[in-house]
């Protein structure tokens, strides 16, 4: 007899069974609190884009060697969506003309990216963006900041586990052209620059020299990585950290000048948020994009947002010991089943509860009232209800609370109230 072979799950996706579907259940929930807190509104976008779209403004690591890419028939080249800023850029040019600006978007939804998997990295995963558009004030980076450090906050996370690093890629070019970097190289030196922590200092040296950087010129720009007042020489920034105490979040702050964001549509300052033990890779990142929407065929318009993958939260949540303990299930009683005879009254009081709103789950076939009640154990549902004979004559139920072992019998009633109580 020939073995069967199980059909593996696709290397980098994830099986979301109950329970980790719950934690992403909750992040979802937590993620939509905090934007409804600031006024921002859901959206979604296709999930295939043309590859076209990311080609010429997400940066050639990202589509050549990040994207999954495909041929429909008729030839087109389509991507499984990578990020989602390129697409929200087009969104807003398509309709650009009837918008009330500034538009307050957020999103939560799944991408792919051709990766290694790996800890805290996956190909298929669940990202948060959040997005401000048609505003040039730096308030509107301030905001978007404070969300960010809102957000982490209401995880339990304290600005002395987790950090957010905030620097200006305009700050940059112009420290950079300072150095005798050429506009013409300042792409390079921002892809150098953003690999500053994810290289050796000798792998990082080399590529340094191999774009053109002299001895003295890599000195130069170690010193201004190392530059922890250079925030000060940039009025953006100086509003942002000024705005970020105003709003009660300048704690999670910190000035890092080696943070220019690997994507080449950013324009001003731009942001990675890390654990304070750099533990983990970045917990989410952004910036602000000001000509993206130009560049996907709208009228100019000024962007800021940034994007919180599910993988790294998840992981630093679990060592932090703050993932919180959630039910797997939404079941808040089991309607056991007495005995067969039983049957019809069994599910009329299941429905009767249903329609008063409680989550209910129902035994549908006869067994020994204890491995009900186990059963209902196993699955985390507080409440069994029990409607035996004598119970269906004297118009009660009996509810027993699991966890404590208090049974009680109520009138029906009053077994609604209780289960709406808690």
């Amino acid at each position: 007899m020939a073995t069967k072979t199980m059909i593996q799950a696709v290397k980098g996706t994830r099986d979301f069974y109950p329970e980790p579907m719950a934690f992403r259940s909750w992040l979802y929930g937590k993620v939509r609190a905090i934007s409804e807190r600031f006024g921002y509104q859901e959206y979604e976008a296709p999930i295939l884009e043309r590859l076209e779209l990311y080609a010429a403004k997400s940066g050639e690591e990202l589509v050549k060697e990040q994207a999954f890419v495909l041929l429909d028939r008729g030839g087109d080249e389509l991507a499984l969506r990578p990020e989602l800023t390129p697409s929200l850029a087009r969104m807003i040019a398509q309709q650009q003309a009837t918008l009330v600006l500034p538009a307050r978007w957020f999103s939560f939804g799944p991408f792919w990216r051709y990766e290694r998997p790996q800890r805290g990295r996956t190909r298929e995963f669940f990202q948060w963006n959040i997005d401000l558009l048609g505003s040039e004030s730096p308030a509107a980076d301030g905001e978007i900041v404070a969300i960010c450090a809102e957000f982490l906050r209401s995880l339990g996370l304290t600005a002395e586990e987790v950090g957010i690093h905030l620097n200006s890629r305009s700050l940059m070019e112009k420290k950079l052209a300072e150095l005798g970097a050429g506009e013409d190289r300042v792409r390079d030196l921002f892809h150098l620059i953003d690999r500053r922590d994810k290289m050796s200092p000798e792998a990082w040296a080399t590529w340094a020299a191999e774009i053109g950087l002299s001895a003295g010129q890599q000195a130069a720009l170690e010193g201004i990585l190392s530059d922890a007042d250079l925030w000060q020489e940039s009025e953006e920034l100086r509003q942002v950290f000024a705005t970020a105490r105003t709003l009660g979040v300048a704690d999670y702050l910190v000035y890092d000048a080696r943070i220019v964001r690997g994507l080449d549509y950013y324009t001003g300052p731009v942001f990675e948020a890390f654990d304070r033990a750099r533990q983990f890779r970045a917990i989410l990142g952004g910036g602000r994009y000001d000509n993206l929407v130009a560049a996907v065929g709208g009228e100019r318009i000024t962007g800021v947002g940034f994007a919180m993958g599910d993988v790294i939260i998840e992981l630093l949540l679990d060592r932090l010991g703050k993932r919180p303990a959630l039910p797997t299930t939404p079941s808040r009683v089991l309607v056991t089943l007495f005995e067969p005879a039983l049957y019809a009254e069994t599910l009329a009081l299941a429905a009767r509860l249903r329609r008063a709103g409680i989550n209910v789950e129902q035994v549908l076939e006869a067994e020994r009232l204890g491995r009900q009640v186990r059963y209902a154990d196993r699955k985390g549902i507080p409440y069994v209800a029990i409607l035996g004979p004598d119970e269906l004559k004297a118009g009660q139920i009996v509810l027993k609370h699991l966890r404590s072992g208090e049974q009680q019998a109520y009138s029906e009633a009053e077994a609604i109230e209780r289960l709406r109580a808690g």
